[in-house]
């Protein structure tokens, strides 16, 4: 069992309202999503591992078990080019679950017509294996969901 924490604070959602059909139709996998709090934050890891991808708008930790999680800042945040986003880690570096890796603003993107919305995606799970935990308001850290 792999338990998800919340990268951000802000109100956990099912993935499906996510406005992406990339996400809420589950083309890239099963997860839950958090409409985050507006003010400036730091995404933390959701998992203890590897990072083996970062992007400044999105980022993938991969756990020892092979497990890797998805964590997606705002939708269509790709367009910005990095703008509005600070890294606090880098590629191949092992996090701890709760380690900072990305600051950012989602009033910032919000303010640019994109949803701020996040995306917490468990990559390569077969269905019906991830069950949400949190419901209505999260802190990062908290538990998102989990994975069996």
């Amino acid at each position: 069992m792999t338990t998800v924490l919340a990268p951000v604070a802000g109100a956990a959602m099912e993935l499906r309202s996510v406005p992406d059909p990339v996400f809420s139709e589950g083309l890239v996998g099963p997860g839950m999503a958090i409409e985050p709090d507006r003010g400036p934050g730091r995404a933390i890891s959701p998992i203890t591992g590897t990072i083996v991808k970062l992007h400044p708008h999105a980022f993938v930790v991969v756990g020892d078990d092979g497990r890797g999680v998805l964590v997606h800042l705002g939708i269509d945040t790709v367009q910005l080019k990095g703008e509005g986003f600070e890294l606090l880690a880098a590629e191949g570096d092992r996090v701890r679950a709760g380690q900072p890796v990305v600051a950012w603003d989602p009033a910032v993107i919000e303010a640019g017509g994109r949803s701020p919305v996040c995306p917490v995606v468990a990559l390569d799970a077969v269905a019906g294996t991830v069950v949400g935990v949190a419901e209505g308001v999260v802190k990062a850290g908290d538990e998102l969901f989990e994975w069996a």
